[in-house]
């Protein structure tokens, strides 16, 4: 269970800082991608990947690592930063998002990414792949969990509710879903796409084990993910209010941002907010790859 230290806390902050940075560098240089969503969901990501799961480059292998599904697939610039930070590939393919014959395509693929344990970008099937990779860890007797995160917009999709019953039919309490909850899709706010509130009662009449924590608070996604493991009997479903392009003031709770890459002033305007936030003194641009 993670237990985070004043020092934990400092390091994930400046970690973050980092990665946002290289975020936004590799959605300028590629001219297209997903900022919004790839900034709103970096620090469950961080939490997880530096704190939480057992998994690393070296032993990317081992059958019993715990495994991570990005359901919400179009962030996958957050989840490449992290991996080429841990190691998984170098760092200088961050440069190479979207390019022709880069290992980074613009949704992830596991078939050409180290590191990516599911290729996802066709919302709503996530969790359905994460059920098959918990029930397997059951049937194997492993002690290895999954989890998998999802978008706010993408449990429009009815999938999700068939595979959140199957969830909790199985009692699958090896596995700990995140909600990503940033309240706009691409088209405006969800509440006026097609709101799926009331999301906490709605999960756990599901019959899952609800949780609401704040997605960019390291302790409060560490408690979350505490409670988590702690439950037995029934999945876990951890509500992240987050605030989608967080860290970029222009960015932030606009769903312009959703799918849009940065022209120049705004890339720039975007690397000296970071610089300047707390916990930064981080490289610039493509000297961060």
């Amino acid at each position: 269970m993670p237990v985070l230290t004043d020092t934990n806390l400092e390091e994930l902050k400046q970690k973050a800082l980092k990665l946002r940075r290289d975020i936004v560098s590799m959605i300028y240089e590629a001219g297209s991608g997903h900022p919004g969503g790839s900034l709103s969901v970096l620090d469950i990501l961080v939490l997880l990947y530096y704190k939480v799961m057992k998994v690393d480059a070296d032993s990317y292998l081992d059958h019993d690592r715990d495994r991570l599904v990005l359901s919400k697939g179009h962030a996958c610039p957050a989840l490449y930063a992290v991996l080429a930070d841990k190691g998984f590939f170098p760092a200088g393919e961050l440069g190479r998002l979207r390019k022709i014959n880069s290992m980074l395509q613009g949704h992830p693929d596991m078939c050409k990414t180290p590191g990516v344990e599911m290729s996802s970008g066709s919302l709503g099937q996530g969790l359905s792949v994460a059920n098959g990779m918990a029930l397997a860890a059951r049937l194997e007797n492993s002690l290895r969990r999954i989890f998998v995160i999802l978008g706010d917009g993408e449990i429009q999709e009815g999938q999700v509710w068939e595979a959140a019953m199957t969830s909790v039919h199985y009692r699958l309490d090896n596995l700990v879903a995140f909600l990503d909850f940033n309240g706009l899709q691409i088209d405006g706010w969800i509440r006026d796409v097609m709101s799926p509130e009331p999301l906490l009662e709605k999960w756990r009449s599901f019959g899952w084990h609800t949780l609401e924590v704040d997605g960019h608070d390291y302790r409060s996604l560490a408690e979350g993910v505490n409670r988590a493991f702690a439950h037995k009997g029934a999945p876990t479903m951890i509500l992240a209010r987050t605030v989608k392009g967080k860290g970029v003031s222009f960015m932030e709770n606009k769903a312009g941002w959703h799918g849009k890459a940065p022209g120049k002033d705004e890339y720039e305007q975007a690397l000296s907010e970071l610089a300047s936030a707390k916990g930064g003194g981080v490289s610039h641009g493509k000297d961060s790859y």
